[in-house]
């Protein structure tokens, strides 16, 4: 089964450790950047902030990870 992980901003994804969610809290775009790279490798869905996929603008879309942005 893959694993699911968040990134962003702490208060945007704080919640998310309580439905055993891998949690990477990321409030500039070098750490969004490492927390991305830092993935581990059974993490199949990333859900990023608006702030992070911003960060993320180069992002892949043949990376094999499913990624959403949550709403505003």
């Amino acid at each position: 089964m893959s694993a699911i992980a968040v990134i962003g901003e702490a208060e945007r994804v704080r919640c998310f450790a309580l439905a055993g969610v891998h949690v990477a809290t990321a409030d500039d775009a070098a750490s969004v950047r490492a927390a991305w790279d830092g993935l581990p490798a059974d993490v199949g869905l990333v859900i990023l902030s608006r702030a992070a996929r911003d960060a993320l603008a180069d992002l892949d879309e043949r990376d094999p990870r499913l990624w959403v942005v949550m709403p505003a």
